[in-house]
């Protein structure tokens, strides 16, 4: 992608007439945030001279507050195109930095770029794709959601049976208009569930545009009357959504995890990068499925259980090595959902990855002929406590991200367990 200087945002902010510009930005738990200036603060915004509390990114009010400021990628500059051509509105994502100009620990975008400055020096290049599922959901007459599907629909069927078709046309095209390139699109198994395939990027590009797909997502789904969801089990008795991540590596263009003299037609390259990925997969689990509900979807049925290692034909791998070889070999990494940071998820796998790699492990045995089956965490309180013995993905993390993190994670857990459910009343409350 080539570079964007200030100057060229604020001369396509001129053109397309642009009036109010969202600085956005994603908190530690993955939410995707603002702060809207007019297009006559544009130039002091590209100045990173636009603060607000560190409170708004960790979540943390108290004595621990620092003033922080946000500094826009000016690459990333988009004009939305659902807004009024007059009177725009645009949209440049931000790195957060400290009154010094230095990246602020908990900015998770710049423990990104860390994450890329060192994978950077292997000579390597890691692109990723996306495979994204949601729920769109009918609302009420105030437009909150209600636990009912927009359809009865199953996989890839048509209109009239998916009729979310039209809501799904519109996201893509939307999509296309802001720079993303889709690969597919379809209704997937569940009632009211869909999927829009994302083409590889780089992995600060990929979790930019995963960002901002739920965002464009909800928007679009909104004005078709409809709630876009992104909760990985909202339906108790149908599949689960989650975000494949398909994952290639190239030297030079060529893609260096194919090897036809290797096991499985892999390269040593691959089989350490699996390995690493499988040695902390625990530990990635607690950042990649971060909320109570995604193990619902993780662990809890046949539909929707997760093994911890890979394999080309066990659906239920975490990992799956699709058939085709060549340029088009790939890893697929289907255990996370999309309510997880994309921005620590991918910081994570690249560096487990890498470690693997340069550690030399070997390619795991497959889950295809590997009968011991040993499953990724079955709730979060299982995934945090794996987070917390792993050093190394404590250490990708880096202090300040890793305890408020936890924190957060934690205190959700605790709050889960003392509230009461309605299971327990329907189950309880009459015969106790």
């Amino acid at each position: 992608m080539q570079p964007v200087t200030a100057q060229e945002v604020m001369e396509k902010a001129q053109e397309y007439h642009v009036k109010f510009v969202r600085l956005q930005f994603t908190d530690i738990q993955g939410s995707f945030k603002n702060i809207a200036v007019t297009v006559e603060e544009l130039a002091r915004a590209l100045q990173s001279k636009v603060g607000f509390d560190s409170a708004v990114l960790e979540g943390q009010y108290g004595s621990r507050q620092r003033d922080v400021f946000l500094k826009p990628d000016p690459v990333t500059f988009q004009v939305f195109p659902w807004r009024p051509r007059e009177g725009a509105v645009a949209r440049l994502i931000c790195d957060v930095v400290d009154a010094a100009g230095r990246p602020y620990p908990g900015c998770v975008r710049s423990k990104l770029r860390e994450s890329l400055q060192v994978f950077a020096k292997t000579e390597l290049d890691l692109t990723v794709g996306a495979e994204i599922e949601f729920f769109l959901f009918h609302t009420d007459q105030q437009g909150r959601p209600l636990p009912q599907p927009h359809d009865s629909g199953g996989i890839c069927d048509l209109t009239p049976i998916d009729l979310g078709e039209n809501a799904r046309r519109d996201m893509v095209l939307t999509l296309e208009e802001m720079g993303f390139q889709i690969v597919a699109s379809h209704h997937e198994n569940a009632p009211g569930q869909h999927e829009i395939v994302l083409r590889e990027e780089s992995p600060l590009s990929m979790a930019d545009k995963i960002a901002t797909f739920k965002f464009v997502v909800r928007t679009i789904a909104q004005r078709h009357g409809l709630h876009a969801s992104f909760m990985p089990k909202p339906l108790a008795k149908h599949s689960g959504s989650g975000m494949a991540l398909n994952l290639c590596l190239w030297r030079q263009d060529a893609n260096v995890l194919d090897d036809p003299a290797g096991p499985y037609g892999l390269s040593s390259l691959a089989g350490g990068f699996i390995a690493g990925i499988t040695d902390h997969a625990s530990a990635i689990t607690a950042v990649a499925n971060p909320l109570v509900n995604s193990y619902k979807r993780l662990g809890n049925s046949e539909l929707d259980r997760v093994l911890k290692g890979w394999s080309e034909g066990n659906r239920n791998s975490m990992m799956r090595v699709p058939a085709r070889r060549g340029q088009d070999t790939r890893l697929i990494l289907r255990s996370p959902d999309a309510t997880c940071n994309p921005y620590l998820t991918l910081s994570l796998i690249m560096q487990a990855a890498l470690k693997g790699i340069e550690e030399k492990l070997p390619l795991p045995v497959s889950l295809d002929e590997d009968v011991t089956l040993d499953r990724v965490p079955r709730n979060l309180g299982e995934a945090l406590e794996a987070l917390s013995q792993d050093r190394f993905a404590r250490q990708v993390l880096g202090d300040h991200i890793y305890e408020r993190y936890m924190e957060i994670k934690r205190q959700e857990w605790d709050e889960f367990h003392y509230d009461v459910h309605p299971w327990e009343l329907a189950r309880y409350l009459t015969n106790y």
